[in-house]
């Protein structure tokens, strides 16, 4: 599985260029890669966030080129909570659903202008809680002749809260599991991760390390999608939203083992 690139939409990035000049040169690197080896599965960069001027357009142009070539159309998100806005924090994965569900739209028009039977997936290959704003003025390096190894780099400590908003992260993208067909939470030890350690010492878990260990210890076999009838709350970001969100998945050899113990524990058949 290969990235053709990485947030190419963004200026930040050496390899910048516009939606029409990225769409031509990933379709070419696709293609030139499948000649190689045709078992290979291909991402197309999608925009680096939903917050991009270009986003949406710029999923169209790029996959107007490359839907032919590539397997995935990626995503990225980063949620943090901001000017003491606890409420629409932990409402973050509204805005996941809104990102993955804009994504797809917009995938499937082009695949039916182009009169294709093939379907692009999303890889969110990039996701997490992260405090962005603590590190905008941070100096990372300090002069270019001085590379650090290992620099101790954006270690957020976690709170209850950042562990709630992952755990409904999770269930946001087991709910489009249809479509979201890989993800990866960035990173996994110290810089905004749910594991740290000390140079020589100790290694420990965070608050967020605890949804991510039991959605992939219980989230197995096939996604269900409950219907939930709940109360809501008003938020200044995303408006009224659930005060409960939820998924539900099946494993059939899971459910026969359980089916014959009457003591089978609570979480084996909820998360």
């Amino acid at each position: 599985m290969w990235c053709l690139g990485n947030e190419m939409d963004g200026d930040w990035q050496l390899g910048h260029r516009d939606a029409e000049d990225y769409g031509k040169l990933a379709a070419r690197t696709a293609r030139a890669m499948r000649q190689l080896d045709p078992g290979i599965e291909l991402v197309a960069c999608g925009s680096s966030n939903s917050s991009m001027p270009t986003f949406g357009e710029w999923e169209r142009v790029v996959l107007t080129h490359t839907y032919d070539v590539v397997d995935y159309i990626s995503c990225h998100a980063y949620y943090e909570e901001r000017d003491g806005d606890l409420g629409s924090f932990l409402a973050s994965a509204v805005d996941m659903d809104r990102f993955i569900d804009t994504v797809v739209a917009t995938a499937d028009h082009v695949g039916s202008v182009l009169r294709s039977d093939r379907r692009i997936a999303i890889s969110f290959d990039e996701w997490n809680v992260w405090y962005h704003d603590r590190y905008e003025n941070e100096d990372i390096i300090e002069g270019i002749g001085n590379w650090p190894v290992a620099p101790r780099l954006l270690e957020d400590i976690y709170c209850v809260a950042d562990a709630v908003v992952v755990g409904n992260l999770l269930i946001s993208l087991l709910k489009h599991a249809d479509r979201v067909r890989s993800a990866s939470i960035a990173q996994l030890v110290n810089v905004i991760g749910p594991i740290m350690t000390e140079p020589g010492g100790a290694a420990w878990r965070q608050t967020t390390f605890f949804p991510f260990a039991t959605t992939s210890r219980l989230a197995c076999g096939t996604v269900l999608e409950p219907r939930l009838e709940v109360g809501t709350y008003p938020t200044a970001k995303y408006g009224d939203v659930p005060l409960v969100d939820a998924v539900v998945t099946h494993d059939a050899e899971r459910a026969r083992a359980h089916c014959s113990s009457s003591t089978a524990p609570p979480e084996a058949r909820w998360m």
